[in-house]
Formats: C-alpha cells, sequence, structure tokens
C-alpha cells in the first residue's frame, strides 16, 4: 500500500480556502442550531414521568430507549458525519441536518406507538449528527486565525447552553402542556433556522477529494454504537448482563477492525495516527472529563430539586439558569488565557474547578438553602466556560482545516461519550447505594447520601483525568514526526 507523506501533528496548516469573513448574524443561526441539537439531549429527562403515564404505555426498557435513541445515534454518526460535511459541503450538511431534525421532531410528536417515538428520536439524532460538525466547521473556515479560538469559544458557549435550555423548555413543556408539545415546537424552529442559514451562511468550497470510505464509515459507526449502547444501558441491565457485555464486545471487536483497516488504507475515513499528538488526546479526554462531570450533575439534579427540595419541573428548570453564568462570561477569559500562556493553564485550571463544583454539590441535603445551592453550580460552570474553548481548540487545530468537519465530529463524539459515561457511571452509584422510591419522603435522606458519593465519585474521576491532561500538556516532551496527513 502506498505510504502517506509524513507530517508533523502541530505543524500549521493553511487553510482550504481563504476565509470570507463570519457575520454576527451568521455567527448567532449556527449557535442557536447548536444550541437546539445540544438541548434536545437534555429535554426529554424531564417528560419521562408523562411519557411512563402517556397512552403509548411504554414498558421500562421502551422508555429507556426513547429517551437514549437520540443520544446513542448522534454520537455514533458525529464522525462520518462531519466527513460527509468535508465532501459534499458544510452548509449542505447544516440544512439536510436540520431537515432530519424537523422530520424526526414532528414523527415523534404524531407517534402512536413507542416503536414510532424511538424512531422519531433517533431520526433527530441523525439530523443533530450533521448539524453540530457542519457548524463548527464554518466557524473554524470563516474565522480569520486570530479569531478562530474566540469564534471556538463562541460555539462552546452554544454548546454548553444547549443542555440548560433543554432542561428549561422540557421543564416548561411538563408543566404547561404535554410531551408532545416539546417536539411540536421543534419543527418550526428547525425550520426557521434552515430558512436564516440559507441567505446568512455562506458556502465553503468542498474538499472533493476528501475521503467517504463507506466501509471504514460504517465499522466505525458501528463501533460507536456498540460502546455508547453499552455505556447508556449499563446502570439500567447491569455491568455483567449479557446485553452490556455484548455491546461492548462488539463495539469494541469493530473498532479493532476499524483501526487495523485505517493504517493499512491509503485514505482512511479518519487516521487514528493522529493521536500521536499529545495535545490532540488531551484535548480529546478533557473535553471527555468536563462533560462527564456536566452530565453528572444533569442526572441528579432533577431528581433532587423536584423530590427533595420539592421544585415544581418548569421550576426546576429554571433552577439550572446560575450553570448559564460561567459559561457565559468565563469563555472569552479562557480563550485569552489560551492565546497569551497556551492551552495547559485554562485546561487544568477549569477541568479543577468542575472537580471542585461536583464536590460542592455532593453536599446538598434537604436543608440545603438552594441560594447556596446555585453557588455550587456556579463553581461548576466557571470551571466549564474555563477550560472548554482551549480544549475544543486543542482537538480541531491538531487536524488541518480542511478536514474542520472530521476534527468537529471527533469534538462532539468525545462530548457526548463523555456525557454518557457520567450518566452511567453516577447512575450505577446512585441505584447501588439507593433503593427506596423517591416519591415517599422518608427516602429523602437515604436518596441525599447516595447522591453524594455518586458526585463525590465523579469529582474523583475528573480530577484524576485533570492530572493525565495536564502531564499531556506540560512542555519539554517532544512530540513525535512521523504522523502522516490525515487523508
Amino acid at each position: 500500500m502506498p505510504t502517506p507523506a509524513p507530517t508533523r501533528p502541530d505543524a500549521p496548516q493553511a487553510p482550504a480556502a481563504p476565509a470570507t469573513g463570519l457575520t454576527r448574524p451568521a455567527l448567532l443561526v449556527l449557535c442557536a442550531c447548536v444550541l437546539v441539537a445540544q438541548g434536545m439531549v437534555a429535554a426529554v429527562n424531564l417528560l419521562i414521568p408523562q411519557l411512563a403515564a402517556s397512552s403509548l404505555h411504554p414498558t421500562a426498557g421502551q422508555l429507556l430507549w426513547a429517551v437514549d435513541a437520540y443520544v446513542i445515534v448522534f454520537a455514533a454518526l458525529l464522525i462520518p458525519a462531519g466527513a460527509l460535511g468535508d465532501r459534499y459541503g458544510r452548509k449542505g450538511a447544516l440544512l439536510t441536518g436540520l431537515a432530519l431534525f424537523a422530520a424526526g421532531a414532528a414523527l415523534s410528536a404524531l407517534a402512536g406507538s413507542p416503536a414510532v417515538l424511538i424512531a422519531g428520536r433517533g431520526v433527530c439524532g441523525a439530523g443533530a449528527a450533521l448539524i453540530m460538525p457542519a457548524t463548527m466547521s464554518i466557524l473554524v473556515h470563516l474565522s480569520a486565525p486570530e479569531r478562530r479560538a474566540q469564534a471556538l469559544a463562541t460555539w462552546t458557549l452554544a454548546a454548553g447552553l444547549g443542555g440548560l435550555a433543554g432542561n428549561v423548555g422540557g421543564g416548561l413543556a411538563a408543566e404547561l402542556a404535554d410531551w408532545r408539545a416539546l417536539f411540536w415546537a421543534v419543527v418550526p424552529l428547525a425550520g426557521l433556522l434552515a430558512l436564516a442559514a440559507v441567505p446568512l451562511v455562506p458556502r465553503i468550497p468542498r474538499r472533493r477529494e476528501a475521503a467517504i470510505d463507506p466501509l471504514g464509515a460504517a465499522l466505525l459507526t458501528g463501533a460507536l454504537l456498540g460502546i455508547v449502547r453499552g455505556i447508556i444501558e449499563g446502570p439500567s441491565y447491569g455491568w455483567t448482563s449479557a446485553q452490556v457485555l455484548a455491546s461492548f464486545a462488539v463495539g469494541a471487536a469493530l473498532l479493532a477492525v476499524f483501526v487495523l483497516r485505517a493504517l493499512r488504507v491509503t485514505r482512511p475515513l479518519f487516521d487514528p495516527r493522529v493521536f500521536v499528538s499529545r495535545r490532540l488526546r488531551a484535548g480529546t479526554l478533557g473535553i471527555g472529563a468536563a462533560f462527564f462531570g456536566l452530565f453528572s450533575l444533569f442526572f441528579v439534579n432533577a431528581q433532587y430539586l423536584q423530590y427533595v427540595k420539592g421544585f415544581s419541573p418548569a421550576r426546576t428548570g429554571f433552577a439550572i439558569v446560575p450553570l448559564t453564568v460561567g459559561m457565559a462570561l468565563v469563555p472569552r477569559l479562557g480563550a485569552r488565557l489560551q492565546d497569551r500562556f497556551g492551552p495547559r493553564l485554562p485546561v487544568t485550571a477549569g477541568l479543577a474547578v468542575i472537580a471542585a463544583g461536583l464536590f460542592l454539590v455532593s453536599t446538598a441535603d434537604a436543608g440545603t438553602p438552594y441560594p447556596l445551592y446555585a453557588v455550587h453550580l456556579l463553581v461548576l460552570s466557571v470551571g466549564t466556560g474555563l477550560c472548554a474553548p482551549s480544549l475544543t481548540l486543542s482537538v480541531v487545530a491538531e487536524l488541518p482545516p480542511r478536514q474542520a468537519g472530521l476534527g468537529s465530529g471527533l469534538n462532539t463524539a468525545a462530548r457526548e461519550v463523555g456525557a454518557a459515561l457520567g450518566v452511567a457511571v453516577v447512575g450505577t452509584i446512585l441505584a447501588s447505594h439507593f433503593h427506596g422510591t423517591l416519591q415517599d419522603p422518608a427516602h429523602t435522606a437515604a436518596f441525599t447520601t447516595a447522591m453524594s458519593t455518586a458526585l463525590r465519585a465523579a469529582s474523583l474521576t475528573v480530577l484524576a483525568a485533570t492530572v493525565v491532561v495536564a502531564v499531556l500538556h506540560r512542555p519539554g516532551r517532544r512530540e513525535r514526526t512521523d504522523t502522516p496527513a490525515a487523508a
């Protein structure tokens, strides 16, 4: 097989085409698309009681799939979807993703059976997989090099706020309407975003030689599908159950075949040798760790506020708003620190603050006043805002601009896998330490004790990842210089 020409993983790459300039309206449209796509990850969680009592009469397993189908399909298709955008056009991928998103939401709203609802959620996930890489890729290409960190900080803010918007939207739908209203609201919203994107978002020159590699895409999609499914269903079925072990085994086998094949073919979908770059490894691990911490919180937050503090669904959705403060104000500081000192300071400081925030939230119990709880959320949000821009840039900058779609797909895949792991780990610990029903007030103390154990374990996990990321970013070590150019 022909051997690709070697290049340094950290060597500067020329853009595929001159940036045409990122206008503020285009930036707002792109960020709104990100916010909506990311918001649907969390929104349905607050509707679980309504879905369980609905005319669909879902079983416990069907209810789990109605929630998780979106995340599983979303995470599994991200890297192939990014490659499709590189090859056939990022704007086209964005518009196609919005169309699929609207179609999936309409199908979910019209569902007369759990199977149709699950299918609709999966279609929405496929649309989100096209939307997320396309938006970041467009930002990378349109932003001048000196403005790229700030543009990515804004994208990161939108992605972070998406989870909060999903909590608020799901809470309002649960209290003021019903679960179908949430999906119906998404249909015109996706249509309006598509109509706005047509005139405001410019087309980026396609990279016609970009590798699509259908077999590689199928192998990688199947691998991620198996791994993410195993992570998500581990707490429900048990980590040693046949279903979960089979998912992990199939995912690992397909991933091994994908890697071996990618090392041999001339133009793979994604060349695993790019992970020779310490900065890319640090960025991928750091992104996963940050979202591990954030979704660990999301998993227990709604239960704590509704069942322990007695908040309504709508009030629960709004009660997480303090997380927006740090995410809104701190990313630009993180980007400035990145420009001045490099990624190590904002990344390690931000991840350490996330770990501290999780520990503070773990101290909450039935007697904790909400203002104090809000301060704990604020600490966590400051950490997220501080490290997220540098982590995103660490991944995107390590791949050439012509592969911005693949880079953004890898970035978002790390987010979703980290989020799934956070929910799985906290859910497993919670289930092993708490066996009552939250509707019974006598069980609230037992729940808060289990919640404390779960969040402290999450805090220690993020702290351990912080140490690894700091080591990977430490100066003075030489990078290998024989990494092949990504196809």
